[in-house]
Formats: C-alpha cells, structure tokens, sequence
C-alpha cells in the first residue's frame, strides 16, 4: 500500500490529477491495475489519501522548519521560508503536490480538497502567529498585531507561490526579491503618527 501511495503521489504531483493514471502507478509499483483496488476504492479515493498524507507530511516539515530557528532573526526565518518552499517544490514530490493541489484541486474533487487545504492553512496562520508573537519582544514590529503580520505573510506566500507554479523558478525568485523589502518595511515601518 505505501508502494502504491509513493507512485500515486510522485503521479499527481508531476502530471496532475487527470493526466495520472491507475494502469501507470500500477505498472510503476509491479502491480496490476485490479490490485490497487484491495487497497483503494478508485482513483478519487487514491488521490485524497495521498492528498491528507502530503499535507501532513508537509505540515510536520513546516513545524520543522521554525522550531529550528525559533532563536534566528524573525527577518531571516521569514525571507529563507519563501526560498525554502520554492525548493521544496523543485525537490521534495510531497511539497509540489502540496502547493499545485491548494491552487488547482481536481475540480470532481473541490469540495473534498478544500477540506484537506483548509485546516492546513488555519493550521500554518497559528503557527506563524505564534512564531511573530514569541519574537515580538526582540524585533522591530511591536506595533503590529501578530496575526496581522501573520496574515500580511501567508498572502505574500500565495502570490509567491503562483508565480512559481504558472512561471517557474527564475521568475518565483524575481518576484521575491521585489516582494520582500516591500513586505519588510511594511511591517517594521512605525507609522509616523506613532513615532
């Protein structure tokens, strides 16, 4: 079953969910279409096993990722995130699934994946939250409300995050690098009303 759930993920994240095919993850794993029915009971159910897997897996990374540098700079833990996921969608199979399926879910299965993307988001907004709100006391943003910054982040992430799926990474990277001493300044920046 695992097999079958790697082959099914590499599948969908490479060439989406209508041009993956059960004959192909079959054949990919050793096995006979009719098999993969012992385990699933089609393609749709395939999909949203692997789709639960590859945002818990990518969430478990994510939480990784800022307990590791929960003592860095709130700058730098922000700005290394953006080119962390953009090379975690170049390398890591779970992470492209991840970020395609949460801008293009299958559109038979719209409903079923926003209630897999949905409480991932709600989930990373909390985290975020609570990383802003512990490194308040050190960094330039006291003015701010965490979870505004917190909100003002995941949005730039998104419009991030589609430049990369619909123009590939030297675009995605011309995109941050405009994008970010923007964003940066928008936060640390204490309005002059209250300087």
């Amino acid at each position: 079953m695992e097999d079958i759930r790697k082959a099914a993920l590499f599948h969908f994240a490479t060439i989406g969910y209508e041009g993956a095919s059960l004959s192909n993850i079959a054949g990919e794993v050793g096995i006979r279409k009719p098999s993969i029915y012992a385990h699933f009971q089609g393609k749709e159910d395939l999909f949203l096993q692997v789709a639960r897997y590859a945002f818990q897996e990518q969430n478990l990374r994510i939480f990784e990722y800022f307990t590791e540098r929960r003592d860095q700079p709130l700058e730098h833990t922000l700005h290394d995130f953006l080119f962390w996921m953009g090379q975690e969608y170049e390398n890591n199979n779970t992470a492209k699934f991840m970020i395609r399926f949460s801008f293009f879910p299958p559109v038979s299965l719209y409903n079923e994946v926003l209630d897999i993307v949905n409480p991932f988001l709600d989930k990373m907004e909390r985290k975020l939250t609570r990383h802003i709100r512990n490194a308040r006391d050190r960094e330039p943003f006291g003015h701010m409300e965490p979870v505004d910054v917190a909100l003002a982040y995941m949005t730039l992430v998104d419009g991030i995050m589609v430049e990369l799926l619909y123009s590939g990474s030297i675009n995605y990277h011309r995109r941050l690098n405009a994008a970010w001493p923007i964003f940066w300044r928008g936060i640390t920046l204490i309005p002059p009303h209250e300087a």
